[in-house]
């Protein structure tokens, strides 16, 4: 019933995943996960078809019921999928942390977060639906550190998807993350003694996101457990925190993960991806536009072409309503 409610003309089953991978995670964070699969219309009628998949992961600080939050007079991200309808399996997977994420890659710092999208979510998809269960026929979407996470794992497991879109994906890490990192150590300097420690003791004892530097501080330290964690758990910040100067060595090591600075030695992946869908907005406030387009020039100098390239007009908030539009996409180049 409209305003509260759109009938479905799919179906969305809600599941639960015990992780092996995350069971015992660093940061003792839950490993059993829910997990979200939608199923188009017709998918219990005609019971010997098979369907593309798409993974659908979140940016950073996303749990899986946000999907279902609702904008003044706009349909939920679930409503969207249903109403566009496009003829695959769509897979909605929680990778939240309670450092805000996990950029979807395996760290000593975080958990085994790779691991467990790539090997045990796709395993569980394809054991209980009638999915085309061979890379060639599994995408992944995302926005922000979700579009981080799709062209990452479309890198790295190209055994497992092999088309990706990328809405602002983390990219370019010298225009995207350097920036904040003298308003970090201000806030460091000014409010927490030059203690991430103070500030984790604070952000926890009052409501998320009330003051104005909660964010770069949450963002600077999370990627720092994601990109540059020793194998003990030792997380390490690429900048000193009294100055901002960075570190070198471990400025090297977010740059590694660095999708326009991995693109060249993952040229193969790229070429076999059979659909590639990269937009960010003209006016991203991370400036994730400009990693789009230095991705996109990186995939033309391997020769990866046919790729769906656009800026629009917007922010890097409120372009959720794209990610129906990169899922037929996907879809209909996986089919």
């Amino acid at each position: 019933m409209l305003p509260w409610s759109m009938k479905m003309r799919g179906r969305l089953d809600e599941h639960f995943v015990v992780s092996e991978l995350l069971r015992g995670n660093p940061l003792g964070d839950p490993h059993e996960r829910p997990l979200w699969v939608y199923v188009p219309p017709g998918y219990e009628d005609e019971s010997a078809r098979r369907y593309p998949s798409v993974y659908v992961i979140q940016g950073l600080t996303g749990q899986l019921d946000m999907w279902r939050n609702r904008s003044a007079f706009r349909p939920t991200f679930v409503e969207l999928v249903d109403e566009l309808a496009a003829p695959c399996v769509v897979v909605f997977v929680d990778a939240w942390t309670s450092l805000g994420g996990s950029q979807f890659i395996d760290s000593p710092g975080t958990g085994r977060y790779g691991r467990y999208l790539c090997d045990e979510v796709v395993a569980f998809v394809d054991e209980r639906y009638r999915t085309l269960a061979e890379p060639a026929h599994r995408g992944i979407a995302g926005k922000s550190s979700g579009g981080y996470g799709a062209m990452v794992s479309s890198m790295l497991r190209p055994d497992r998807f092999g088309g990706f879109a990328t809405h602002a994906g983390d990219a370019l890490f010298e225009v995207s993350y350097l920036p904040d990192f003298r308003t970090s150590v201000r806030a460091l300097r000014d409010e927490y003694d030059g203690s991430f420690e103070r500030f984790w003791q604070d952000f926890r004892s009052r409501p998320a996101f009330t003051k104005k530097t909660d964010h770069v501080l949450l963002n600077d330290w999370c990627m720092a457990a994601c990109y540059s964690a020793d194998e003990d758990g030792t997380i390490h910040l690429p900048y000193r925190p009294d100055t901002g100067r960075l570190v070198p060595e471990v400025w090297e090591r977010w740059l590694a993960w660095d999708p326009v600075r991995m693109a060249p030695s993952h040229g193969d992946a790229l070429r076999g991806m059979r659909a590639i869908w990269i937009d960010a907005g003209r006016w991203d406030e991370p400036h994730l536009d400009l990693g789009a387009e230095a991705f996109r020039q990186e995939l033309a100098a391997l020769g990866v072409t046919d790729v769906h390239f656009e800026l629009f007009d917007g922010g890097h908030g409120g372009i959720d309503y794209r990610y129906p539009l990169s899922l037929k996409y996907l879809a209909d180049r996986l089919a």
